[in-house]
């Protein structure tokens, strides 16, 4: 199988399988890059990366969102649901907002990366309870919420 090597300013030299590289047809929210890969096992923490092939120094901090929220659901559009096309090899992420502290980091689950079959798109999250910025670590948000009233 081919391989694409990209010189990240983030990580130094990936090779990357040509069958990793994930097509955006729409792109994403705000960002022009169309072609992107996730870096980083899941087997090594609940935190990956999706990283720009088209721009070296781009890579955004994603995440399985049921690592965190274990009810969270996805509800699309009709629009969305056949601009995705899922099917079996189906992989949902969220953003992460990264802050010097844990209880800073969040996900936006209102609207997940939805990727199957080599395709990927950025939807709109119609489920009721899905935030903008979701803490990811509640119970330290709430404890340095505690330590600051004392």
């Amino acid at each position: 199988m081919s391989t694409l090597t990209v010189e990240s300013s983030r990580f130094g030299t990936l090779e990357i399988e040509a069958g990793a590289v994930i097509e955006f047809p729409t792109g994403l929210i705000g960002l022009d890059s169309r072609r992107w890969t996730i870096v980083g096992e899941i087997t090594d923490g609940p935190f990956q990366w999706l990283h720009s092939i088209d721009d070296p120094s781009l890579a955004l901090p994603v995440t399985s969102p049921w690592a965190f929220f274990a009810d969270y659901e996805v509800a699309l559009s009709d629009e969305d649901t056949e601009r995705v096309d899922a099917g079996d090899d189906t992989a949902v992420y969220v953003t992460v907002r990264a802050g010097a502290e844990l209880s800073d980091f969040s996900a936006n689950l209102r609207a997940p990366i939805v990727v199957s079959g080599g395709r990927g798109h950025q939807v709109i999250n119609e489920a009721e309870h899905a935030a903008v910025r979701a803490a990811l670590f509640p119970e330290v948000a709430a404890e340095t919420a505690e330590t600051a009233a004392a």
